[in-house]
């Protein structure tokens, strides 16, 4: 979630604290309809057929996702490399009706997107916080993990099954701990319920959603838990009901999940949040001995930093060309919804749907799903790109195949740059430069090029006047493009 230091102005959190009674509760009569369904759920546990996700035309994926065996991507049920192509909807569950919902999720899934970062319960970043767009809180006592609140749960399960509909991996945020452990998440009200509680918490979420099986749990949230035990006992209740479940961790604001969480066994997927330079954070996470498949998390959202729509495509194009197998999007005010946020903006999140950072992000994954991106390898040593690099933000990054075929290269700035064009297979280079703010493409000037040391410039500007560029190399055989 966006990062606010703590000496900016601050809103009142919503939730209080108080313990507990019976486990299992609900608020209101539970429709018969409602009721076959939460059977259903339970019944799916163990063999996932609460919500099985069907592929979305052709580019959907087949639930669920697994981690390879010494690979660096995620792959689907088919054997299909997935790439994370996200947007941030945290208060998805709580802020927005079910018509909104679905609102958003038809837009984001006909921009490509095919992957949301969502919170389960949220603290303060909705207009009702803890309570949903129906009034139902999480909880029937506030913050008492031990008396989940049914009504609440079957619109967090409407919600969930739209996505899952629809073809989207979730990535959800069991209980958002919030920056510093303070009052924008839970952190409190878990220290006061203890780890048995948040086991039998978990163990009712592993109940509940384990039939999901396009779900990956986001533990933490903004903050590395000086208790870790809170969210060890979390993740075991979990994986007692859905023990096939991936999990990763989402920590401080410049701390990737390895570093506060590495050693632990339900660890699976790694991921980078950081506010400087994308490329650094992700090549050490790419260089860890722990070769763990990692994502951009987070960084800057459009309209919160200072973020133009080139910003955010540094980020993007630094994190996939160095390492990363796909990213989050985040936009302010789409994050929250018109709920409660971090920054004003002058904009609601119905008209932030169709953002210029969004339209960049749907024409990365044009770029990306053009070509076999889980074969690329970043160009750590700069035998590929050699000169012109650049630093800190503006950073150019290159990534070449490992067979030699192709390599993408991205310019944050208009320069020249040089590069060694024998790292290809050749027998001879095609080079065309891509317009990331419009998709249009042109030959770079001499191509097709043989495979030497090459010097190529692009124009100063793109279509949208910034200055960044993609570069995209393939090696030719006998007159074709491979």
């Amino acid at each position: 979630m966006p990062y606010r230091s703590a000496f900016e102005n601050d809103v009142e959190g919503a939730s209080t604290r108080s313990g507990g009674p019976p486990w299992y509760q609900s608020a209101h009569p539970v429709p018969k309809r409602v009721a076959l369904v939460v059977c259903l759920l339970v019944a799916g546990t163990f063999d996932g057929e609460a919500c099985q996700t069907a592929p979305v035309k052709n580019d959907g994926a087949s639930y669920p996702l697994s981690v390879p065996p010494g690979k660096r991507h995620l792959e689907d049920a088919s054997g299909r490399p997935f790439f994370i192509q996200g947007d941030t909807a945290w208060s998805l569950v709580v802020q927005l009706t079910r018509e909104d919902a679905e609102r958003y999720l038809r837009d984001r899934r006909a921009r490509g997107f095919n992957t949301i970062l969502v919170n389960l319960i949220e603290h303060r970043f909705a207009t009702g916080a803890p309570a949903n767009a129906y009034g139902e809180r999480p909880f029937l006592r506030d913050g008492d993990y031990l008396t989940p609140n049914e009504a609440y749960f079957e619109h967090a399960d409407w919600v969930l099954e739209k996505a899952c509909e629809l073809g989207f991996l979730v990535l959800l945020t069991p209980s958002y701990i919030g920056n510093g452990g303070g009052p924008e998440g839970w952190y409190q009200e878990m220290e006061d319920s203890g780890a048995e509680s948040l086991r039998n918490y978990g163990r009712f979420l592993g109940r509940r959603y384990g039939g999901y099986n396009n779900l990956v749990w986001v533990q933490g949230g903004d903050y590395n838990p000086p208790d870790k035990d809170l969210i060890r006992a979390l993740v075991n209740g979990i994986k007692e009901n859905d023990p096939d479940a991936l999990h990763t961790a989402h920590g401080s604001p410049g701390s990737p999940a390895l570093e506060h969480w590495s050693g632990e066994p339900w660890l699976a997927i790694n991921n980078v949040y950081t506010y400087g330079p994308v490329y650094s954070a992700a090549l050490s996470e790419y260089g860890r001995k722990e070769a763990m498949p990692f994502f951009l998390m987070e960084s800057a959202y459009e309209n919160e930093h200072d973020a133009s729509e080139h910003r955010l495509r540094m980020q993007a194009y630094q994190a996939v060309l160095s390492g990363a197998m796909g990213h989050i999007f985040g936009n302010n005010p789409v994050w929250h919804f018109d709920g409660p946020g971090l920054y004003p903006v002058p904009v609601s999140w119905q008209q932030a749907l169709d953002s210029r950072g969004a339209r960049s992000m749907t024409l990365l994954l044009k770029v990306m799903s053009s070509l076999k991106w889980w074969l690329l390898e970043p160009d750590v040593a700069n035998t590929l790109l050699v000169e012109g690099l650049g630093s800190e933000m503006a950073r150019a990054v290159a990534a070449r195949a490992g067979d030699g075929s192709f390599a993408l290269v991205y310019l944050p700035t208009s320069r020249s740059v040089t590069l060694d064009l024998s790292r290809l297979a050749g027998p001879e280079i095609e080079a065309r430069w891509i317009d990331p703010s419009s998709g249009r493409s042109r030959p770079a000037e001499g191509s097709p090029f043989e495979p030497s040391r090459q010097t190529l410039r692009p124009a100063p500007t793109n279509e949208a006047g910034f200055t960044d560029w993609v570069l995209e190399l393939r090696s030719q055989a006998m007159g074709h493009s491979q």
